[in-house]
């Protein structure tokens, strides 16, 4: 009977190379989730607080409604930042990420 001779794994450059790139990926996806300004974003407690956008609102009124004491202006526009939004329109059941201490 012949046995076969034992073999080592052997992996090439470029086997290395793939083999690093598919390791890396998911440690730069989620290092890249942590850095969005919506993952940042929270009140002093370190919870994240959402808002639901209710039918026929819009930023303004989120912002009336979350700090009527603060110019609305600056309210949006954190808001605005905390979920990467580019624009002013925000739909009926969308989550919203409060800033910080709202």
């Amino acid at each position: 009977m012949v046995q076969a001779a034992p073999t080592t794994l052997r992996i090439t450059r470029r086997g290395r190379v793939v083999l690093s790139t598919l390791l890396a990926l998911p440690i730069l996806a989620a290092s890249l989730f942590l850095a969005t300004p919506g993952a940042q974003a929270g009140n002093e407690s370190g919870e994240v607080v959402t808002y639901t956008v209710l039918a026929g609102e819009s930023l303004w009124d989120i912002a009336g409604e979350i700090a009527p004491e603060e110019d609305p202006r600056a309210v949006i526009d954190q808001i605005r930042k905390a979920n990467a939004l580019s624009g002013a329109e925000v739909f009926p059941g969308q989550q919203l990420i409060l800033p910080a201490g709202y």
